[in-house]
């Protein structure tokens, strides 16, 4: 199960590099009143990072909460 999780991450890795290389022009985005005039490659490697790690601290903060409320199972059926 590991490697179909890390094959998984890899390609959406993979598709999101290739997407950012075929797409280099130069896009204006405005949020909160800000506007900033950046590539879009740039755009899509920041929110493909912020998107793995605000998963990633979501996954680990499920985990934790599991854990620790003891709702576990059991191995004994």
């Amino acid at each position: 199960m590991r490697w179909i999780h890390l094959s998984v991450i890899v390609l959406l890795a993979a598709a999101t590099f290739l997407f950012a290389v075929q797409n280099l022009e130069v896009v204006t985005m405005s949020f909160l009143g800000f506007s900033a005039s950046v590539p879009l490659a740039l755009l899509t490697a920041i929110a493909y990072l912020l998107g793995a790690a605000t998963g990633g601290s979501l996954l680990a903060l499920l985990r934790r909460s599991v854990r620790g409320s003891g709702l576990r199972r059991s191995g004994t059926d």
